[in-house]
């Protein structure tokens, strides 16, 4: 399953040289996955209050290829590669999109231009003592 998210780069993402600072990749990243959630119908806060956990990053490893700037559209794509029980790894991928407005940028994705890629790793916990726990399996079946 994979999944594509716009984003509009804007003057609170960048730093004092105008391009996107370099944390933000991860701000948008988790966008992406938070809307891909979403997208199958879970929601992390209701998650959080039904089950009493919740998924948290427990690594992350990303390459910068190019900048962003200001007013540039993205695009930030989160595919599973691998799912266990306890922890899923994600692969990530923000691009730079040709587009003129967001309307344009999903549909213009074969010349997009790779900007950051990554993997990230989440985990599923006890949102009370944050002690490892298993990933609920109907989320897993959703998730397939």
């Amino acid at each position: 399953m994979s999944f594509s998210f716009p984003i509009r780069v804007y003057w609170e993402d960048t730093d004092a040289g105008g391009i996107v600072f370099y944390a933000n990749y991860l701000k948008f990243m988790e966008r992406a996955r938070t809307e891909w959630l979403r997208s199958c119908g879970i929601s992390q806060q209701a998650l959080k209050q039904e089950t009493g956990g919740m998924f948290v990053v427990t690594d992350t490893q990303l390459k910068y290829l190019q900048p962003a700037r200001l007013d540039d559209l993205l695009t930030v794509s989160a595919e599973i590669i691998e799912k266990g029980r306890a922890s899923i790894k994600i692969k990530q991928e923000i691009t730079l999109s040709p587009a003129k407005n967001l309307r344009e940028v999903l549909s213009n994705q074969e010349s997009a231009t790779l900007i950051c890629q990554g993997t990230i790793c989440i985990a599923w916990v006890d949102a009370g003592t944050l002690k490892p726990g298993r990933i609920p399996k109907d989320i897993l079946e959703v998730l397939n």
